[in-house]
């Protein structure tokens, strides 16, 4: 594994306390595993806070504050690191939302909605309001606008290889109207052509297969181990177990196999954007 980077502290909070984690890690002589020792975490996810890729829980902190002798920093801290780090996503997001941004892969199987990484501005505003409609309109400008900037890693200059296997239903299912629907599917299409994307459509007469229940994302990372990101309604768990990580990666894989190739999942999207400009019944 190469070696890893040194964070910028003064990019964010969860950045700071990270960096302050590692220094002060550092200047104990402990290493990332004796650090690890007496607490729930694994070495990945110590990493990852000293990164500034995930919130420290106030366990941890307590725990770091024990072993580096702190006097309380951590724990006093660690909240406004969490604070800091939301930014429009649900508190369990935001650490997924920073990992996209230095992830060399990201596949992605999504059943039921969208990925967030391709949802246009119609999309992800329908969506968010119906999972609160009462919500105040300020309120949903801010999540929009937050889903909607995680799509800055397709035009940074970094080479982000993003898979993403989509249920076939979602290209019939009028989230929105059909002219923000067709532009939704085309705004897709779109990101395939460039090349941005590989997207592929599992067709709804597939069968059983080998990811029926649920969704998730893999993530992969060129100095940190292979994450997943399962999902379900007001709850997200990030994986970080080897030997989970590695089942639900033959599960994608079989899933991938099962799916219409790419080409053919072009035509498919590109078919159902061109029967919702029509307005044809679906």
């Amino acid at each position: 594994m190469p070696p890893r980077k040194d964070v910028d502290a003064a990019a964010s909070v969860p950045a700071f306390y990270g960096a302050e984690l590692r220094w002060k890690r550092e200047d104990a002589g402990l290493t990332l595993q004796e650090l690890a020792e007496g607490c729930f975490y694994s070495v990945a996810y110590l990493s990852q806070i000293e990164m500034g890729e995930r919130r420290m829980p106030l366990d941890l902190a307590r725990h770091a504050d024990q072993v580096l002798a702190t006097d309380g920093f951590f724990e006093r801290r660690c909240d406004d690191a969490r604070k800091a780090r939301r930014g429009g996503h649900a508190e369990y997001f935001a650490d997924v939302a920073e990992m996209e941004k230095r992830a060399q892969t990201i596949e992605e199987w999504s059943p039921m909605l969208i990925p967030g990484l391709l949802q246009t501005d119609a999309y992800a505003r329908a969506v968010v309001r119906a999972q609160a409609p009462l919500e105040k309109a300020e309120a949903v400008d801010t999540k929009v606008a937050a889903r909607l900037e995680r799509a800055s890693v397709f035009e940074d200059s970094k080479a982000l290889e993003f898979w993403v296997v989509l249920n076939e239903s979602l290209l019939r299912q009028p989230i929105t109207g059909p002219v923000a629907m067709a532009e939704q599917l085309e705004h897709i299409a779109g990101l395939a052509r460039s090349g941005r994307i590989i997207v592929q459509v599992l067709p709804l007469n597939a069968g059983a297969h080998a990811f029926m229940m649920g969704m998730a994302t893999l993530m992969t990372f060129a100095d940190a181990p292979q994450l997943t990101y399962t999902e379900s309604l007001h709850s997200g768990q990030l994986i970080d177990d080897p030997a989970l990580v590695k089942k639900y990666a033959k599960s994608y894989d079989l899933l991938r196999a099962a799916a219409s190739p790419p080409r053919a999942s072009l035509t498919l999207i590109e078919a159902a954007a061109e029967d919702f400009r029509n307005d044809h019944s679906l």
